[in-house]
């Protein structure tokens, strides 16, 4: 596994080396010892998977708040998705400013996104399917987002955004109140 710090302090792009053979390929997906500087003394605590089916859909902008804000670690297994995360801190010299990547089951590669960072997706090709590890449990309480057509975050999604839950469309604005999240 390699690892490339992006233009935000925190996020990573982790690309992990596949071994092919005749038969097929093996890729490790997650080892602490090899993302040890990445995740610090973090540990995984949950791991989920979704599903999404049509091209242009868009899940997020998600995140968790302090005391159960959570580093996630995200992954395409099957498909291709253009992944976002948003920079939420309180007083980042980065504040409100957004990077994407692609991830795909053919590049392997894999996001890691920070406390105080809000995340989502657009997916690209059909049934594509993303892995998470979460360094915090799920707590609907701690639950927040923002909403991905915003314009205060002007995202460049590469396709117009479509298929968006209701909670996803009704994440409130940001407004110049917003000071962002304390980590």
């Amino acid at each position: 596994m390699k690892t490339h710090r992006l233009p935000i302090e925190g996020l990573v792009l982790v690309e992990s080396k596949p071994q092919a053979d005749e038969r097929g390929h093996f890729t490790r997906l997650y080892c602490p010892d090899e993302l040890g500087e990445v995740i610090g003394e973090r540990h995984i605590v949950q791991i989920n998977q979704s599903s999404t089916r049509a091209v242009g859909a868009v899940r997020g902008m998600h995140y968790q708040s302090q005391p159960h804000a959570e580093m996630k670690l995200v992954r395409c297994i099957k498909g291709r998705v253009w992944d976002v995360a948003v920079d939420l801190r309180a007083g980042s010299p980065t504040f409100l400013r957004w990077h994407a990547e692609e991830l795909s089951a053919e590049n392997t590669h894999m996001m890691v996104i920070p406390e105080g960072f809000a995340h989502g997706f657009q997916v690209l090709e059909q049934d594509s399917e993303l892995l998470y590890l979460h360094t915090a449990l799920y707590t609907p309480s701690a639950e927040g987002g923002v909403r991905p057509t915003d314009p205060a975050l002007s995202i460049a999604w590469p396709l117009p955004p479509q298929d968006l839950s209701d909670r996803d469309l009704n994440h409130p604005l940001l407004t110049s109140e917003f000071t962002g999240l304390v980590q």
